[in-house]
């Protein structure tokens, strides 16, 4: 809420609006002063981002737990079935593999769902600079915001599909691979997951935050400082507000999903790994497509960027002749 309010605030256009002042006088009683009350949001949305970087470890550290329980029933269950086979000391290399390949996971989780995120925002800003005047004081029209909307809606959905698909490959191709390679992927991709995203929402809220002191207490809103303040907070807002909280379902899906894969390949070792490999496949094909089917253009944007440049140059040339 408070972090939205300021937001709203300054979307409303309230200090330009003509006779607003006069109008919040006549409704509540005072005088509005817009620059306090700008200051006052903006002080408040740095205790927003605070809390959100506090509460959201609670949530990663809730999925942990949960997974733990379930982790702990799986080593039940296998013990039962596989007796003095289940081995799980660190020498055994599958164990050793297992956790490599659980943190590499959640690594790439996290690039991929910032992956999403930077491109979105970039078509977004793209759409904003052709289609919007943002020099002008008028408001963007109803038409123009929504198409925004869509616009990072749709980056967004295709983002969650790489994503879901490559999880939900992974899990049955790692369940149906090897059950004591599966154990210790599950261990590693807890472990690596809970502290991935207490760091990443408390650097994310710290990032965020550094603005704010540049704005609200140092008074330097427009200097260089405040421009290299702007640059971190692009990187930590999806930090804390995407990919530290969309750990928490992505570890409980892939313990909960991956404890019915495990029963199911243990009775059916004849074909779990012949369709683990396949589903290997599958999920390497959309890792590829979560980075390089979602990455700006360099070679598009680059010519779009040297044509006006082009345009330019010829015309100052026939200035000179």
């Amino acid at each position: 809420m408070t972090d939205n309010a300021q937001s709203i605030f300054e979307l409303s256009q309230i200090e330009t609006t003509p006779g607003a002042p006069a109008e919040v006088e006549k409704q509540f009683g005072f005088r509005p002063d817009f620059a306090k009350g700008k200051h006052m949001l903006e002080d408040n949305d740095g205790a927003g981002n605070t809390f959100k970087a506090t509460a959201k470890p609670v949530l990663i550290a809730t999925a942990v737990a949960g997974a733990t329980t379930m982790i702990f029933s799986l080593f039940v269950l296998l013990k039962n079935r596989m007796g003095a086979a289940f081995d799980l000391t660190l020498t055994e290399p599958r164990v050793l593999l297992g956790l490599l390949m659980g943190g590499a996971t959640i690594y790439w989780f996290t690039g991929a769902s910032m992956q999403a995120v930077t491109t979105g925002a970039y078509r977004a800003v793209e759409f904003i600079k052709k289609n919007i005047r943002l020099e002008s004081a008028e408001k963007a029209s109803i038409k123009d915001s929504k198409e925004v909307v869509k616009i990072c809606t749709q980056y967004a959905q295709a983002g969650m599909f790489n994503i879901f698909i490559v999880i939900f490959c992974l899990t049955l191709a790692y369940a149906f691979f090897d059950p004591i390679f599966f154990v210790a992927y599950l261990v590693s991709t807890a472990v690596v997951g809970l502290f991935q995203a207490v760091y990443m929402a408390n650097a994310g809220g710290a990032w965020d935050n550094a603005k704010k002191i540049v704005e609200v207490e140092l008074h330097e809103k427009g200097t260089d400082l405040h421009a290299a303040t702007v640059i971190g907070d692009t990187v930590g807002d999806p930090y804390k507000d995407t990919s530290s909280v969309a750990l928490n379902p992505i570890i409980k899906f892939t313990t909960l999903f991956g404890l019915l894969a495990v029963e199911t390949a243990v009775a059916n070792q004849a074909v779990a790994r012949p369709i683990g490999v396949l589903l290997a496949l599958v999920a390497l094909f959309f890792v590829y497509r979560s980075f390089y089917g979602m990455r700006i253009s360099a070679v598009k944007d680059s010519a779009a960027a040297i044509a006006p440049a082009r345009a330019a140059s010829s015309t100052e040339r026939a200035a000179v002749r």
